[in-house]
């Protein structure tokens, strides 16, 4: 078996296809048959490449022998890519709702959409609060901190005030 290491950069060797009963490869994700350490049974890891840490991380099959695992195959690593792909576009979104938040103001054609973007700066996070009317034309923009509870009253009263009062 063709093992590469944990700590293997990831740059030539991910662009190595591998087929191998523990170990798969393509040009964007390794599958991994690892032992569990928690107990008798097996675990399959999927990684993206360049990422350090796995995407998906879960029990695997024991083989006939009800000793070794079983071995990892087309079908399997398929699969194992569709859920982890599943799993990273479902942290994005999580993220982006985490980040950005909307509310709409007013009827109709005055309808106004108020937005916040969090930018998750390490040192000093903040916000972005901006309005738009219906043909996303922006109306106004300030920065806020990045706790600020964004609802439709203080849109509203941010609105009212021409886009210039200090938004707390």
């Amino acid at each position: 078996m063709t093992d590469i290491p944990d700590d293997a950069p990831h740059g030539e060797a991910a662009d190595t296809a591998i087929q191998e009963p523990r170990l798969w490869r393509d040009e964007r994700w390794t599958a991994r048959v690892i032992k569990n350490e928690d107990d008798d049974g097996w675990a399959v890891s999927m990684t993206l490449h360049g990422e350090s840490e796995p995407a998906l991380t879960g029990p695997w099959t024991m083989g006939r022998d009800k000793k070794n695992p079983k071995p990892l195959d087309a079908p399997a690593f398929h699969t194992l890519v569709k859920t982890a792909n599943e799993v990273l576009r479902r942290h994005e979104q999580q993220l982006h709702a985490r980040l950005h938040k909307e509310v709409s103001v007013g009827a109709g054609s005055e309808r106004i959409r108020v937005a916040l973007t969090i930018v998750p700066d390490e040192e000093y996070p903040y916000a972005v609060l901006t309005a738009q009317d219906e043909a996303g034309e922006t109306l106004g923009q300030a920065r806020v901190a990045a706790d600020f509870k964004l609802n439709t009253d203080k849109a509203q009263a941010w609105i009212d005030s021409g886009y210039t009062a200090r938004m707390r």
